[in-house]
């Protein structure tokens, strides 16, 4: 159960970090009023529109990056706390291979190890446990979570259409998180700031729940009925607008991303540093003899319960 629990905490931050827009404002630490900079002419709204779709192209011509990401999640909320991942991203296909540390990857469980690596290739999550977890299970030291295959399985057609919008999401990458910012009817430009040492161009629009949701494909699958649903809910839930913001170098490559989501509890914040665009992302799933199959290994339990169950009948 404590294995179950850390997996869904882990796929739950992937989520949120990889498929959320929200509203933060800048880490503070790298910012410069406008006003101090020769660069600091605010650009015109068409301006701003090419900025963006160019940095758009760019980002999903180079189908992967580094990534280094800071999670926060607020107490009141279930796995809460901090998280902090760092590796590469690569998207079309989607690929994920991070170390991941905090708070939120113990979830109060003394058992846990401190960091944990997750690998995500062909729609399939993968979960480095720790030694204790594999001495549990005759060495088999990773976990995978093939959600997709667990859907299709189960017959559940509202269960695969969840599972396809939750895999969209974790696939989000730059180029998707652009799309969504030029989804907003008030992106502006705020000037330049250097992030990383690097000179960079700062953005940021609100978006409404809706709005967001309209712009993000990861919600196609569903009907017009459930989409009706899911913005009255998050409207029921607290959750007020959006905003996101970018900063784009001179390259037109976007080199950090912050993200949130304001909820009655405090506020979900995420920071994203993005570099070396376009550098070959090699991501392998881990070897089948040190991995075991968490649904796999449900139906043999389900399997032979029933089986004890026919025993004992009789």
């Amino acid at each position: 159960m404590s294995t179950w629990k850390r997996a869904g905490v882990s796929l739950t931050a992937v989520a949120v970090v990889m498929g959320a827009a929200g509203c933060q404002d800048g880490d503070g630490g790298e910012k410069k009023k406008a006003a101090e900079s020769s660069q600091s002419a605010v650009q015109s709204q068409g301006e701003i529109t090419k900025v963006i779709q160019a940095a758009y192209k760019k980002t999903s011509d180079a189908k992967s990056a580094k990534v280094r990401m800071t999670m926060t999640m607020p107490a009141g909320m279930e796995g809460g706390g901090t998280m902090e991942m760092s590796g590469v991203q690569g998207w079309d296909p989607g690929l994920l291979d991070v170390t991941m540390k905090g708070s939120m990857l113990t979830a109060g469980d003394p058992d846990a190890p401190s960091q944990m690596r997750m690998v995500m290739v062909d729609d399939a999550m993968y979960m480095e446990l720790g030694a204790k977890q594999a001495a549990e299970m005759d060495g088999k030291r990773w976990m995978k979570l093939d959600l997709k295959a667990a859907a299709e399985a189960s017959g559940d057609k509202e269960l695969q259409k969840q599972m396809t919008g939750s895999l969209e999401n974790v696939n989000q990458d730059p180029a998707q998180q652009l799309a969504l910012l030029l989804g907003s009817p008030s992106i502006k430009h705020l000037g330049p700031e250097k992030v990383d040492g690097v000179e960079a161009q700062h953005y940021k629009g609100t978006l409404t729940f809706k709005e967001m949701l309209d712009a993000n494909k990861a919600f196609e699958v569903l009907s017009a009925e459930e989409r009706e649903k899911l913005v009255a809910n998050v409207k029921k839930a607290g959750i007020k607008g959006y905003d996101t913001e970018v900063w784009v170098n001179e390259d037109q490559y976007p080199v950090k991303m912050v993200v949130g989501i304001k909820m009655p509890q405090g506020t979900i914040n995420m920071t994203a540093n993005y570099s070396d665009y376009g550098a070959a992302a090699t991501v392998q799933a881990p070897p089948a003899k040190d991995t075991f199959d968490l649904f796999e290994m449900l139906k043999q339990l389900e399997g032979a319960g029933a089986e004890g169950g026919a025993g004992l009948d009789g």
